[in-house]
């Protein structure tokens, strides 16, 4: 963590050790979860916003290629309060591409 307690960047060998190989293996993800900034800006490039909050909020532009969300965190409670749309026009979206995926 870093000194507010966030969470800091992924190691920069992570990414060439395992995400490359595990991503290489599943050729046909149709939809991938873009938790946090991190992930969101590196799938997204220069497609992400400036910061996490612009990103989901503009989320449609995403998908359904890519759902971007924040972490699923307690240290999130009050950007879920500031943000009602995420769980009420977000997610039923993101549940019905699951479950479709899924189906």
């Amino acid at each position: 963590n870093d000194a507010k307690g966030g969470d800091l960047p992924p190691r920069k060998e992570c990414a060439p050790a395992w995400r490359e190989p595990l991503l290489g293996a599943l050729p046909n993800i149709e939809t991938a979860i873009l938790v946090g900034g991190y992930a969101q800006k590196w799938h997204l490039g220069k497609g992400a916003k400036k910061t996490l909050t612009e990103t989901v909020t503009d989320w449609r532009d995403f998908t359904p290629a890519f759902f971007p969300t924040p972490h699923p965190s307690w240290r999130n409670t009050g950007w879920l309060k500031k943000n009602p749309w995420f769980e009420t026009d977000l997610l039923p979206v993101l549940k019905r591409r699951v479950r479709k995926l899924l189906g």
